[in-house]
């Protein structure tokens, strides 16, 4: 993780003890069950000292629950009813649900949705099962960069938006920017033609998904939705002329629901006409990110 950068730092109305102690909370990434203080320390890039005073502080506010035994700490509930109440209030997610209970059917794939967090993107909802090799559930992270959700996502957004968001991943990259960025070059092709991005091993050697954006009137998101499986199951020809064109339709559908547009039709079997990028014609982005 990062820590606030000098900008953030020097603003008159930027808390830093706050942002620490957030951080502290987004050490814990699901599964880990208990950290300690040196652990956070490395994840947050923050001095074991001031680990030391913000996990104390923590558990005083009830965030988190210590466990003499090990010297260690886990979230408390408090701090697991901010996650509650924040899926809670994404309307998208409930709505969604159903229509990705029936893709998921049809296809055989995990389907979900999800929203950015810094660099990766976070499962916000999810629909899967018996999907092998894909166990990935609500409060995971994907990169941004690699996948079908990420790359759907980044070709969501204004030209500006994206630049500054490039910008950031070549910085996190370095050396690996490159190829990565000619992965999401091509992307921004694949979601001209055809509407919708694929990823085929570029995260995950056994993994091959599409993912497609989704905007809503009242100006959250973008948000993403992916639907992905195995590689035996999902070749990268029934990516482009099944499943990459239901998972489009799915999402239109949803945009209609929420906004009473006409829904899509979907014609899985028949490649999608030529279309736009939304968010803005085709180039690479700005002379920053090279």
């Amino acid at each position: 993780m990062k820590r606030p950068g000098k900008k953030a730092a020097t603003d008159r109305n930027f808390v830093v003890a706050l942002s620490r102690g957030l951080e502290v909370l987004r050490a814990f990434r699901p599964n880990d069950g208990l950290l300690g203080n040196q652990e956070i320390a490395a994840r947050t890039n923050l001095p074991k000292a001031t680990v030391s005073r913000l996990t104390y502080t923590l558990t005083k506010l009830g965030y988190l629950t210590p466990v003499p035994r090990f010297e260690k700490y886990q979230l408390a509930p408090s701090a697991l009813l901010l996650g509650y109440a924040a899926l809670a209030n994404l309307g998208v997610r409930h709505l969604s649900e159903p229509f990705r209970e029936q893709l998921m059917r049809e296809t055989g794939g995990a389907v979900a949705i999800g929203g950015r967090d810094r660099l990766s993107m976070i499962y916000i909802g999810q629909s899967r099962h018996g999907v092998v090799n894909v166990q990935l559930d609500v409060g995971s992270r994907i990169p941004i960069a690699t996948t079908a959700m990420g790359r759907a996502y980044i070709w969501a957004l204004s030209e500006e938006e994206r630049a500054v968001l490039m910008r950031e991943l070549r910085e996190h990259y370095g050396s690996r920017w490159p190829k990565i960025r000619e992965g999401i070059e091509r992307s921004g092709e694949t979601v001209a033609r055809y509407g919708f991005t694929i990823s085929a091993g570029e995260w995950q050697d056994d993994v091959h998904a599409v993912g497609v954006a989704m905007k809503l009137n009242d100006g959250t998101g973008p948000y993403a939705f992916n639907c992905g499986a195995p590689a035996f199951r999902f070749t990268e020809e029934r990516l482009r002329t099944d499943i990459g064109p239901r998972l489009l339709a799915m999402v239109r559908n949803i945009e209609a629901a929420v906004g009473g547009l006409a829904p899509a039709t979907n014609q899985p079997n028949k490649e999608p006409s030529k279309k736009q990028k939304p968010g803005g014609k085709l180039a690479r982005v700005a002379e920053g990110i090279r």
